[in-house]
């Protein structure tokens, strides 16, 4: 990530002295939605209508946040309708760039260097942290939303007039039983393995390891009773967890220090996350070299020496036997 502050790049944008140690997240501002008409979606301002071509996604694969994205965009079948760029692993001071490696694209819209220009683009006195995903309207030529939550969400239906995938994973009737579950999941595993990797002091580490495994223990115990989060159906809460537990043992185990159990470790979560890896499209938005090369050479303050490690060798593709 980096920080605009007015437009211009400025440095230190991770700071955790006035929170006591701990990391804080901040919330994402683009928050317009693309909806089947066009009308206005929960937040932001209307006119962004679901159309073949018209919206392209900016995204890190290293990112879980953006693996999200990539996740919906792949089981609603719309690689043909939402184009995306990839930016390269490594995140400097000055944020994720376009360079070229392997598996990357550059900004093949404008040409554009680095993320924080596409952020200008859309607003050129823009103040706050450049992250991805972005969503980015070709026609309007600005972000519709930078909030992978709401990305998925628009994702999941906004486009079902067009491909005819209805496919629902935020179903009503599982809604509050699905908010309920991100929540803890949010707050505890997808930001928890950040809040103890990012921590600065030992309270903070040790608060949020604690909260990390509670989780992950009463997870498992669910898992033992039910075959997905919510019940006997995949839903959002299920794509949400799985992008951290793809990670878990190749960066969070070591790199974040998360290294109570591994993934490995907990029979029923990690046949829950081969079976999910192994639904058709998913396996193919995953990519553990640039996952690797990202979190062990741009953190320099956690891994000064920039070595990526060899290992661990996870294999997502061994049958997971957990029926059809």
């Amino acid at each position: 990530m980096s920080l605009l502050v007015n437009g211009k790049l400025r440095p230190n944008w991770f700071e955790t002295e006035s929170e006591d140690g701990e990391f804080v997240r901040e919330d994402a501002q683009f928050r317009h939605w693309i909806t089947p008409d066009g009308a206005p979606g929960p937040s932001g301002e209307g006119g962004f209508a679901a159309e073949a071509g018209r919206y392209h996604l900016y995204v890190s694969y290293a990112c879980p946040w953006a693996h999200r994205t990539l996740i919906f965009r792949a089981l609603k079948g719309l690689e043909d309708l939402v184009s995306v760029d990839v930016v390269h692993p490594y995140m400097g001071e000055p944020g994720w760039s376009f360079d070229t490696y392997p598996g990357a694209t550059g900004d093949t819209l404008y040409g554009s260097a680095f993320m924080h220009e596409i952020y200008t683009r859309a607003q050129p006195d823009y103040t706050g942290i450049v992250t991805v995903p972005v969503l980015w309207d070709k026609q309007r030529e600005t972000i519709v939303n930078n909030e992978s939550s709401e990305i998925i969400r628009m994702f999941n239906s906004a486009f079902d007039g067009i491909t005819g995938n209805t496919q629902d994973y935020y179903p009503a009737e599982l809604r509050a039983a699905i908010d309920a579950i991100n929540a803890t999941v949010y707050e505890n595993v997808n930001n928890g393995v950040y809040r103890a990797g990012f921590a600065t002091s030992q309270a903070a580490y040790d608060e949020a390891y604690a909260r990390l495994f509670d989780t992950l223990e009463e997870l498992e115990a669910r898992l033992s009773g039910q075959r997905y989060l919510v019940g006997d159906r995949v839903t959002e809460a299920d794509w949400r967890l799985l992008t951290t537990l793809l990670r878990f043992d190749a960066v969070y185990y070591s790199h974040f220090k998360c290294n109570r159990r591994r993934l490995l470790d907990y029979p029923n979560l990690w046949a829950y996350a081969r079976e999910l890896y192994q639904v058709p499209g998913v396996a193919a938005t995953l990519n553990l070299d640039h996952i690797k090369q990202h979190y062990f050479t741009s953190h320099d303050w956690i891994n000064p020496g920039g070595i990526v490690p060899r290992g661990p060798e996870i294999d997502f593709s061994v049958p997971h036997g957990r029926g059809h």
